[in-house]
C-alpha cells in the first residue's frame, strides 16, 4: 500500500486533482504521514491557490485520522469553502482521538457557516458530547439539533449514537427512554446498552439486555458476545458463563479472537486460570491481546511469576513488545519482585520507543505507586504529555498508598481544574483514601457529602467503606454507625471491617461487638475479624469474653493467620515469622537486633508492650515484642543490602505500634530509609520519622 502510494505521488498525470486525491486516499490506507505530506506538497506545488475544494476534504481527512490535529486543523483553515464532508471528517477524528473540545468546536461553526450535518456528522458530535463533562449540555443540545434535522427517531445510525452519548453521561433515565422510543432496535441498539452496563459496574443490566436482545428475534454478533462475557467476568457469573461458552461454541463465535480474548478473561476474573489457559491454548492464532489476557488472568490469582513467564513466551513467539502489552504485564508488578521488575520493564518500554504511550506511561505510574516507589511515579506522571484518567486515578492512589493526602488533593484539584478529564468513582475512592489515612477529616466527609452534586456520582458502596473508616479513625464511630444504617445498600464486609477498627482503636467496645457479628455473618471463617474482636475485649479487660471468642475459633475450626514478612535480596525472597531462629543466618540477625535494642533504649525508645498481647498482628502470644516478623526482616535487610539502597519489607497484616515505634528510631540510628508495605498502606521511615504521621 505504501507503494501505491508513493507511485500515485510521483506518477506522470500528478498534476491530475484526481491522481493527487488517490495518493492522499492510499497514504490514510496505508496510514503513512509521510507519504501524505509528499501529496500535500506536490498539491501546494502545482494547484496552488486554487486547491479543489475535494482535495482539501481529503487532506483534512487524512490528518483527522492519523491524529494530527495541528495540520489537520491547518488545512481546514486552508480551505476556501470547506464543505459538510471536510468538517465531519475533522470532528470525527478529534472525537476518535479523545479531543472532544476542537470537535465540538469545529460543529458549532460548521453551523454557524449554514452547513447542515449529515448522518456522519452527528454520531461524532455525539461521541464528542459524551466525552464532555458528565453533567454539560452539550450531548442533549446535539440531540436536539438532530430531531431539528430530521435524523432522529428513524436513522438507527444517529439514535445509536445518541443513546452512547446518554449512557456514557450518566443520564440512563434519558437513554432508557430514547431506547424504548426507538422504532427499531437493532443489534448496535442492543450492544449499546450492553456495552454501557458493563462499563459502569450494571453487570445484571447487561445479561438481561442480552436477553431481550433475543426475546425480540434478535441474534447476537461478536460485540454482544463480548459484552455478555465481560458482564459475567465482573460479576464472577461463572456458571452463567460457562453455559454461554456452550452456546458460543455451538454458534461458532469460538473462531473469532475477541471473543476467545472474553472468554479467557471471564476465566481469569473468576478464578479458573486452567480454563482460561485451555482456551488460551485452543486458539489457533493468538493476538497481542490475547497474551496480555492471559497475564492478566495470572496476575489476578496470584500467579505473577506465571504472567510474567507467559510475557516472555510472547516475545520469543515474535510478539512485539507493543504498549498493551507492556502496559498489562505492568500490573503485575505490585508483589514481592514488583519493583524490579517494573524497572526492568520501564527500560524495555523506553528501547521500543513506547514509554510516552499514554497507557504505558499510565501503567508505569501505577506499579511505582503500588510499589512504594512515589519518586519514581511523580517523575514518569511529570513527563507524560497528555493524561488520561487513569493517569490521574493512579497519581491520585500512589499517593493515597503512603498517606500524602496533601499531594492527593493538590492532584486531584489539579484534574477538575484543566477542565479535560472528569472524574470516575475510583478517583474520589482514591481521593477519600487520602484523607482518611492523612486525617483530613472535614476535606474528605465534605467530599463524600457533594459528590453526588459536584460530580454526578453517587456514593458506592467503597465509597462508603472510606467515610466510615475516615470518620472511624477521627473518633466518630457513632456517626460512621449512623452512616452505615442509612446506606441504600446492604453494607460490606469492608464496611463493617473499617468501623470494627475504629472500635478497637477508640475502645468502643459495644459498637466494635454489633461491627463483629456483622462481619462473622458475612464471612464466618475469616479469622483476622474474630482475632481482632478478642483483642479488643481483651484491651478492655473483659478477659472471659476474650476467652469466648478465641474458643468459639477453636470449635468452628477458624485457625488465625500468622504474621510474615518478606525481603527481596539477589531475586530471592527471605520470609520471616515472629521468633522465627530457622534462617541460616540466625546468629547475626539475634546479634543485631541486640545491638539495635541498646542504642535505640539510648535514644529514648520504650517497647510499646501494651499490645503485646493484642496487637494488629495477631502476634499476640508472644513474649517478646522484639522478636516480630518485620523486626527479623529489616535485620536481615540491614546486614545484606549495601548503604544507601532503601530497605523494602513487605507484611501480611497491619504493622504493630511498637514495630512501628521501633522503626522509626532505627532509621535515624542506622540513617537508613525503610520502606514497609503491609496490609494497609506504604510506610516511608526516615530520620526517625514516618510518612504516615503516626496515623494509621
Amino acid at each position: 500500500m505504501r507503494r501505491a502510494a508513493a507511485a500515485a505521488v510521483a506518477a506522470p498525470l500528478a498534476t491530475d486533482p484526481q491522481q493527487l486525491a488517490a495518493a492522499v486516499e492510499a497514504a490514510i490506507a496505508s496510514r503513512s504521514p509521510r507519504l501524505g505530506r509528499a501529496a500535500h506538497a506536490r498539491a501546494l506545488r502545482l494547484l496552488a491557490p486554487a486547491i479543489p475544494p475535494f482535495i482539501c476534504a481529503h487532506l483534512v481527512n487524512l490528518y483527522s485520522k492519523l491524529d494530527l490535529p495541528g495540520p489537520a486543523a491547518a488545512a481546514l483553515a486552508a480551505d476556501p469553502h470547506p464543505t459538510v464532508v471536510s468538517y465531519t471528517a475533522f470532528i470525527s477524528g478529534a472525537a476518535q482521538h479523545g479531543r472532544p473540545a476542537p470537535a465540538l468546536a469545529a460543529f458549532a461553526t460548521m453551523l454557524r457557516l449554514g452547513l447542515r450535518p449529515n448522518d456522519f456528522t452527528f454520531p461524532s458530535a455525539f461521541k464528542a458530547g459524551a466525552a464532555a463533562a458528565p453533567r454539560s449540555s452539550i450531548g442533549p443540545q446535539v440531540h436536539a439539533l438532530a430531531l431539528r434535522f430530521g435524523y432522529l427517531p428513524d436513522d438507527a445510525f444517529v439514535s445509536c449514537a445518541a443513546l452512547d452519548m446518554y449512557f456514557k453521561t450518566g443520564r440512563l433515565a434519558l437513554a432508557r427512554r430514547l431506547f424504548e422510543e426507538m422504532p427499531h432496535r437493532n443489534v448496535v441498539a442492543w450492544n449499546a446498552v450492553m456495552t454501557n452496563a458493563v462499563l459502569d459496574g450494571r453487570p445484571l443490566e447487561t445479561v438481561e439486555a442480552y436477553f431481550g436482545l433475543r426475546e425480540a428475534g434478535g441474534m447476537p454478533n461478536v460485540v454482544s458476545v463480548c459484552a455478555f462475557f465481560n458482564a459475567c467476568a465482573g460479576a464472577t457469573y461463572l456458571s452463567l458463563g460457562e453455559q454461554f461458552h456452550g452456546f458460543v461454541v455451538k454458534c461458532g463465535f469460538e473462531t473469532d479472537v475477541s471473543v476467545s480474548n472474553s472468554m479467557i478473561d471471564f476465566y481469569g476474573k473468576c478464578r479458573c486460570v486452567e480454563k482460561a489457559k485451555a482456551v488460551f491454548d485452543g486458539m489457533g492464532v493468538q493476538n497481542s491481546v490475547s497474551w496480555c489476557c492471559m497475564v492478566v488472568a495470572y496476575a489476578q490469582n496470584g500467579g505473577e511469576e506465571e504472567a510474567f513467564s507467559i510475557y516472555l513466551c510472547a516475545r520469543r513467539a515474535g510478539e512485539e513488545p507493543t504498549g498493551f502489552m507492556v502496559s498489562s504485564v505492568l500490573t503485575t508488578c505490585a508483589g514481592l519482585l514488583g519493583l524490579d521488575l517494573g524497572r526492568a520493564l520501564h527500560a524495555v518500554a523506553v528501547r521500543s520507543c513506547i514509554d510516552a504511550n499514554i497507557f504505558v506511561a499510565s501503567a508505569l505510574v501505577d506499579m511505582y505507586g503500588k510499589c512504594g516507589g512515589i519518586e519514581d511515579a511523580e517523575q514518569v506522571f511529570l513527563e507524560m504529555p497528555q493524561r488520561n484518567l487513569v493517569t490521574w486515578n493512579a497519581m491520585i492512589g500512589g499517593y493515597a498508598h503512603i498517606g500524602d493526602s496533601q499531594n492527593a488533593l493538590a492532584v486531584f484539584d489539579e484534574m477538575i481544574k484543566c477542565g479535560e478529564t472528569a472524574p470516575n468513582y475510583i478517583t474520589l475512592v482514591n481521593v477519600l483514601a487520602a484523607c482518611s489515612r492523612g486525617g483530613l477529616t472535614k476535606e474528605g466527609y465534605e467530599l463524600f457529602k457533594t459528590m453526588d452534586d459536584r460530580f454526578g456520582i453517587k456514593p458506592r458502596i467503597e465509597h462508603y467503606a472510606c467515610v466510615v473508616d475516615l470518620l472511624g479513625r477521627a473518633g466518630m464511630e457513632e456517626q460512621a454507625y449512623e452512616i452505615i444504617q442509612g446506606m441504600p445498600m446492604r453494607p460490606s464486609i469492608s464496611v463493617w471491617g473499617a468501623l470494627l477498627g475504629a472500635c478497637k482503636m477508640h475502645g468502643k467496645t459495644e459498637l466494635g461487638k454489633i461491627a463483629a457479628e456483622k462481619l462473622f455473618e458475612l464471612d464466618p471463617q475469616d479469622s483476622g475479624n474474630h482475632v481482632l474482636l478478642s483483642n479488643m475485649l481483651a484491651s478492655a479487660g473483659r478477659w472471659a469474653e476474650a476467652t469466648d471468642v478465641r474458643k468459639e475459633m477453636k470449635n468452628v475450626g477458624i485457625k488465625k493467620d500468622p504474621g510474615r514478612s518478606w525481603i527481596t535480596w539477589k531475586n530471592v525472597v527471605h520470609v520471616f515469622q515472629a521468633k522465627d531462629t530457622k534462617h541460616e543466618m540466625n546468629s547475626e540477625i539475634q546479634a543485631l537486633l541486640a545491638k539495635l535494642k541498646s542504642q535505640m533504649q539510648a535514644a529514648g525508645y520504650m517497647p510499646d508492650t501494651q499490645y503485646a498481647l493484642y496487637d494488629l498482628e495477631e502476634e499476640e502470644k508472644e513474649s517478646e515484642v522484639f522478636q516480630h516478623s518485620e523486626k527479623l526482616a529489616l535485620a536481615f535487610g540491614l546486614i545484606c543490602i549495601p548503604p544507601g539502597v532503601p530497605i523494602r519489607i513487605t507484611k501480611n497484616l497491619r504493622i504493630c505500634v511498637d514495630c512501628h515505634r521501633a522503626f522509626k528510631f532505627i532509621s535515624g540510628i542506622v540513617g537508613r530509609e525503610i520502606i514497609v508495605r503491609d496490609n494497609n498502606r506504604f510506610h516511608h521511615f526516615k530520620n526517625y520519622e514516618c510518612s504516615c504521621k503516626d496515623y494509621w
